[in-house]
C-alpha cells in the first residue's frame, strides 16, 4: 500500500473525485496526504484482530478446562511434592491445550472475518452503496472458499451457510448504520466531496492571486517603458 496516485501536488488542480467502481475500489488501499488509510480499511484490520481474539477464547477456554480436568482425573495415582506442584502441573496441561486449540480456532475465525469484510467492503465501494445483498454475497463467497476443498457438496453447503451468516450480520450492521445516520460509504462519499470542494476553492483562490500578481508585475514593468517613450518624444 502506498500514497494514492493523482493526489494534489504543489499548486496543481485537485484530483477529481473517483467516478468508476474500480477507482473507488482502488482508493481503499491507498493512503491519503496524512499517510492514513481509509476508515473502512482500518476497520478490516481491527475486525480481523478482534475475530482472532474471540476465536482463540472460543477454542482455547473449553480446551483448557477439559485438559485440566482430564489431567486431574488421570493423575490421581501419581505422587506430587505438594498441592502447589499438582495445581501447577494441571495448569500447564490446560495451558498447552489452550494454546493448541485456541490457535486452531483463532486463525480460522480471523481469516473468515477478514475475507468476509474485504469482500463486503469492496462490493460497497464498487457499487457506491451499502446493502444487505453485499453482505449476503460476501458470506456466500467466504463460505464457498472455506468449504471448496470438500467438493461440490461442500461448496454448495458453504454458499448456503455463508449467505445465512451474511444476511443477519449485514442486517445488524445496517441497523447500526441507521442509528448513526449514515453508512461508512455514505460518510466517505460526503467527506470526499467536502474535501474536494475545499481544495478546489483553495486552488481557485491561489490561481486568482497568481493572475493578479502577474498583472501587477506587468503593469510595473510597463511604466518605465512609457516614461522612456515620453522622454524620447520630448527630445
Amino acid at each position: 500500500m502506498a500514497e494514492r496516485p493523482g493526489a494534489p501536488v504543489g499548486f496543481g488542480r485537485p484530483a477529481p473525485l473517483p467516478q468508476t467502481g474500480w477507482e473507488r475500489l482502488s482508493e481503499l488501499w491507498w493512503r491519503d496526504e496524512q499517510q492514513q488509510y481509509p476508515e473502512e480499511t482500518v476497520n478490516i484490520a481491527k475486525s480481523a484482530f478482534t475475530a482472532g481474539v474471540v476465536g482463540w477464547l472460543y477454542g482455547g477456554l473449553p480446551a483448557f478446562i477439559s485438559a485440566r480436568k482430564a489431567f486431574i482425573e488421570s493423575s490421581r495415582g501419581e505422587i506430587f511434592q505438594n498441592r502447589a506442584d499438582a495445581v501447577q502441573s494441571a495448569h500447564r496441561a490446560g495451558l498447552r491445550s489452550f494454546i493448541r486449540y485456541g490457535w486452531r480456532w483463532s486463525w480460522r475465525v480471523a481469516a473468515f472475518a477478514t475475507v468476509f469484510n474485504v469482500v463486503s467492503t469492496s462490493l460497497s465501494a464498487y457499487r457506491d452503496k451499502t446493502t444487505i445483498s453485499n453482505f449476503a454475497a460476501a458470506g456466500a463467497f467466504t463460505g464457498a472458499l472455506f468449504r471448496m476443498h470438500l467438493g461440490l457438496q461442500g461448496l454448495a453447503g458453504g454458499i448456503v451457510f455463508g449467505a445465512a451468516f451474511g444476511v443477519p450480520a449485514g442486517g445488524l450492521l445496517m441497523a447500526m448504520y441507521g442509528l448513526a445516520g449514515e453508512t461508512l460509504q455514505e460518510k466517505r462519499s460526503r467527506e470526499r466531496k467536502e474535501l474536494y470542494e475545499q481544495r478546489l476553492a483553495e486552488w481557485q483562490s491561489r490561481l486568482s492571486m497568481t493572475e493578479i500578481l502577474g498583472q501587477t508585475e506587468n503593469n510595473a514593468q510597463g511604466k518605465p517603458e512609457m516614461e522612456r517613450a515620453r522622454e524620447l518624444k520630448s527630445y
